[in-house]
């Protein structure tokens, strides 16, 4: 799988303020390329998040140029999170992105990101059902949690979403604002849930989405995955419902342990 070209892509000036986060688990025969494409996007660091993998993911994406965090608890949000922390002082902006070369940003995608972005955007999200060649790559799974997710966020905080694709960049001290509690499947649900709340300048932006073309869908791929992705987002979202009006959101997180320590090999 290679998804390199001999001329190398124009760099949007915000991806060389920012890194770029990307929560893995055994995607080894994905996570180089996936690394060597943020690479060569010109992202200032791109940190791996290898979240208990048994295969070679962490290791080869230290090869590729990533810095690689461990994080030994299982789940989407607590990958992430580690890798949002203890970022150097020059990064302003954090994107996430899958392992599995499905989030690869090209020329227009990269443009769309950072048009939103200079007219003042703080959450730029990648959406896949305008493009009729993404919307085509979304399974029926897909296609009905993003609708029936988007239509539960409208009926509660009253924005309309179009997506809840895992591409998506928001700013620095925006994210810090959030202070995100979820630590499994309903991270991206609570991310824009929270910017909502927070009256954050949210924009989605057509992109091209890429279908896995080597190994195994982490959520798609069985039907225990799909429950636990389902449940997650329907929890987080019956619990930030029931927050509406409190002060829930507001209150200060509480430190968690530092898990850089399990495990940090390469850096950019």
């Amino acid at each position: 799988m290679n998804h390199g070209s001999s001329r190398l892509p124009t760099t949007p000036a915000f991806l060389v303020r920012s890194v770029v986060v990307i929560p893995a688990l055994n995607e080894d025969l994905c996570i180089a390329d996936t690394v060597r494409h943020w690479l060569l996007r010109g992202a200032a660091r791109v940190r791996v998040v290898d979240n208990g993998s048994t295969d070679q993911t962490g290791s080869l994406a230290a090869a590729t140029g990533a810095e690689v965090l461990r994080e030994v608890r299982r789940g989407y949000g607590a990958a992430a999170w580690l890798g949002t922390q203890q970022l150097p002082e020059r990064i302003e902006w954090i994107l996430f992105s899958s392992a599995d070369g499905s989030d690869r940003l090209d020329e227009p995608g990269a443009a769309a990101f950072q048009s939103a972005i200079d007219a003042g955007a703080d959450l730029v999200l990648g959406e896949r059902v305008s493009l009729a060649e993404s919307r085509q790559h979304l399974g029926t799974i897909q296609r009905f949690g993003n609708v029936f997710c988007c239509r539960l966020l409208a009926q509660g905080w009253g924005h309309c979403f179009r997506d809840m694709a895992s591409l998506r960049v928001i700013r620095r001290t925006a994210f810090e604002q959030l202070r995100l509690r979820d630590r499994g499947f309903g991270w991206n649900t609570e991310m824009q849930v929270r910017a909502v709340e927070e009256g954050l300048r949210i924009a989605e932006v057509p992109v091209r989405y890429h279908p896995r073309t080597l190994g195994q869908p982490k959520i798609s791929g069985s039907p225990l995955g799909i429950l636990r992705a389902g449940w997650g987002i329907l929890s987080i979202v019956t619990k930030l419902y029931s927050a509406r009006g409190t002060r829930w959101q507001s209150q200060p997180t509480k430190p968690e342990p530092d898990r850089e320590a399990a495990g940090r090999t390469g850096s950019r």
